[in-house]
């Protein structure tokens, strides 16, 4: 196979939630490849990840802005054609969680994370989507989880907006595919990050995590990366609405 296939020379993306972690490691990932990036975030490490984009050679934009705003996803799509003239690929990343017993699991936690994890998600595809239709072409790889396909313990809104994710990324495949945009879903295991801190930090639940991963190992961000340059690129141009895990074999168990 060509590697010409992954080669995003020429492409302008747009990555949420990359001030750190899996965000942080796919922006520069994509730059790396060839594509001109924008990344957004609330944290305060998103220069750094804007002057690792051009230590790539390519151009960035780094943009503060709060993905929970209803408003906020129709400005953030404008600046990036505003600056690039386009928007190719679009990675949405961003998100959160937030940890308790069902019983007691709060409103409050319920409406932020479905608002960031699935609100925020539906409207930036719906926004890059306008943008990619009127091209004829695009990518819209989703971060999903393996808690799309699990229930996990404590964190049923996270859970939720993860399966949410999943169908999401297959309707707006329907739709869009025979229209030359590609939508599909990256779903990673265990991956060692600041959310995920906790969890790694509890010697009872991470041993029993590595012990159930084929591969012995929590996965790095930069574990994450190939697949998403995979399914951003021509490589995956028959590839539609579908989730791909990459959990180490987390699922084969």
């Amino acid at each position: 196979m060509s590697t010409d296939l992954f080669n995003l020379e020429g492409r302008i993306a747009l990555v949420t939630g990359a001030s750190r972690g899996i965000g942080r490691a796919c922006a520069v990932g994509l730059a790396r490849s060839g594509a001109d990036v924008a990344v957004v975030s609330r944290g305060q490490a998103l220069q750094d990840t804007a002057r690792e984009i051009e230590k790539a050679g390519r151009r960035s934009l780094a943009l503060t802005e709060d993905l929970a705003e209803p408003d906020s996803a129709d400005r953030v799509v404008r600046l990036v054609v505003d600056k690039f003239g386009r928007l190719d690929i679009l990675v949405n990343n961003a998100g959160t969680t937030r940890r308790a017993p069902c019983e007691e699991f709060s409103d409050e936690d319920w409406a932020l994370v479905l608002e960031l994890n699935l609100n925020a998600v539906f409207r930036l595809c719906r926004a890059a989507g306008r943008v990619m239709l009127a091209q004829g072409y695009g990518r819209i790889v989703n971060i999903a989880s393996l808690m799309s396909f699990q229930g996990g313990f404590t964190i049923p809104a996270y859970a939720a907006s993860k399966h949410a994710v999943a169908g999401l990324t297959k309707s707006l495949a329907n739709e869009w595919a025979s229209r030359g945009i590609s939508v599909n879903a990256v779903a990673p295991g265990y991956v060692r990050t600041e959310v995920t801190a906790p969890l790694e930090k509890d010697p009872v639940r991470s041993r029993q995590i590595i012990e159930r991963i084929p591969q012995g190992r929590w996965a790095e961000p930069e574990d994450i990366v190939g697949a998403v340059l995979f399914l951003a690129s021509a490589a995956a141009a028959y590839v539609q609405g579908h989730v791909l895990v990459v959990d180490g074999g987390w699922l084969s168990r």
